[in-house]
């Protein structure tokens, strides 16, 4: 009985499903779209253009775009800044592919509290960050403190406000969307690619090398862009951990506007910045296109 009742059941799912399958389907109208149209003329296109603007004066339209290339303080900076950029997203790399490696492969139960401790510095304010480092490294701080203690140091040293320190509070900061990036890939990595390389040979080093590695690129491309693109924009960082001697275009762009006044100058040195971003998302583009990603 249950299963002649269950027929006519089945019969009828079935018959909506081909229904469905053959209905035609048509595009939403494109009033649906006018909110986030206007949104993102207000809020993104008109700022772009008035910054544009700004860079731009009727007398010497380029002449900040000329300084900053060719003056040689301002071209130092310039180079500082893909310096800074290039050398941070390599140290999250350097440190983040493990911890990705680690969360896929091995982390097993503990992989959302490793997801917590990563997340967790992006929770907090970057003020209260960079404090921290500043109580565990300042003359008087607590690691200072304890090397003094220990005899392996004569007196304490003010390790804040150096190169450094830098680099140190930026890969706290932006470990993290390197580490998400890769692996969110390496989740999708087929296991079985890597048990048929050492099935025919291939030693653990090797199928990481020849199979693992080269699957993940999607995931590191990203990150990377993320890190360089996100350090080209930190300036609180330099100004609290430099003291100084880190000067990007990002802490000028600031100084620009609290100290001179040159509303211009800075746009032009942020629209450089902007063209930085936009050079990496189409690097990004076209490896995702060889890499056949539409």
């Amino acid at each position: 009985m249950n299963g002649e009742a269950a027929l006519p059941i089945a019969a009828t799912t079935e018959r909506e499903v081909a229904e469905r399958r053959d209905r035609s389907y048509t595009l939403a109208s494109g009033k649906w779209a006018l909110p986030a149209l206007i949104f993102l003329l207000v809020f993104f296109v008109l700022p772009l253009v008035a910054n544009i603007w700004r860079s731009l004066p009727t007398d010497n339209p380029f002449g900040f775009y000329r300084t900053l290339f060719t003056d040689a303080y301002y071209l130092n900076i310039v180079w500082q800044t893909v310096k800074v950029s290039a050398l941070t997203t390599l140290a999250c790399l350097v440190f983040g592919y493990p911890v990705s490696y680690f969360m896929v492969r091995y982390a097993g139960k503990w992989n959302s509290l490793i997801v917590f401790l990563l997340i967790a510095p992006l929770l907090t304010s970057i003020i209260m960050r960079t404090f921290g480092w500043t109580v565990l490294f300042a003359r008087r701080g607590l690691i200072t403190t304890w090397l003094v203690d220990l005899g392996l140091m004569e007196k304490p040293i003010n390790l804040v406000n150096t190169e450094i320190m830098v680099y140190v509070g930026l890969i706290h900061v932006l470990a993290p969307f390197m580490v998400l990036s890769i692996a969110s890939v390496l989740q999708g990595v087929n296991r079985s690619l890597e048990e048929s390389a050492q099935i025919l040979g291939a030693s653990k080093l090797r199928t990481f090398l020849t199979v693992t590695l080269p699957l993940s690129l999607d995931g590191i491309a990203t990150g990377c862009i993320l890190v360089f693109v996100l350090t080209n924009g930190s300036f609180l960082t330099m100004l609290l951990l430099g003291g100084g001697k880190v000067t990007t275009l990002s802490l000028l762009i600031y100084q620009q506007f609290t100290l001179t006044q040159n509303i211009g100058f800075a746009a032009a040195m942020g629209n450089v910045l902007l063209l930085f971003a936009l050079i990496g998302m189409v690097i990004q583009l076209r490896f995702l296109r060889r890499k056949g990603v539409k």
